[in-house]
């Protein structure tokens, strides 16, 4: 449930679309559970919920509008660790947030399954219904152009 609500969220840009996507996902596989031909149930789960954001972003919104991220509801805190070191990772990760939300959605998509929610290249070949070659480029794609934008944004700070 955590993998496809990420995975969601990743795709709309929203919690509250999230949840109404991964909750028609949910439905749609109960629906058609008959059609399951065996395999790995998380990629079969996890392409429904990537056809449905899809879909939904179709319908709703018609292209990718960012919005805003929620950053106490996403923030990891550890209280031991100082002020000074948890301001230092929330700006780390805000700064990687928006670095992926800068991404085309089938970069992002692959950046999440696989770094996020750990999930194999064949686990991801089959939730987005491409060959595991695709993934693999798509993945290196995305990690390269996650890098140069995280790098042309610690040059902006320290100038």
């Amino acid at each position: 449930m955590d993998a496809a609500y990420n995975l969601a969220r990743w795709l709309v840009h929203d919690d509250h679309d999230a949840q109404d996507v991964v909750q028609d996902a949910y439905l749609r596989a109960f629906r058609f559970a008959g059609g399951f031909r065996g395999g790995d149930p998380r990629a079969w789960i996890l392409a429904i919920v990537r056809n449905t954001a899809f879909t939904w972003l179709k319908r709703n919104r018609g292209s990718n509008q960012p919005t805003e991220f929620d950053e106490q509801m996403h923030a990891e805190v550890n209280e031991e660790s100082g002020l000074e070191a948890d301001a230092v990772r929330k700006a780390d990760g805000a700064m990687i947030r928006a670095a992926l939300e800068e991404l085309t959605d089938e970069f992002r998509e692959v950046i999440v399954m696989r770094d996020i929610e750990g999930l194999s290249y064949k686990e991801i070949a089959d939730a987005a219904d491409v060959p595991i070659g695709t993934v693999m480029s798509r993945l290196a794609r995305a990690r390269g152009k996650l890098a140069r934008s995280l790098k042309d944004r610690i040059a902006k700070e320290t100038a």
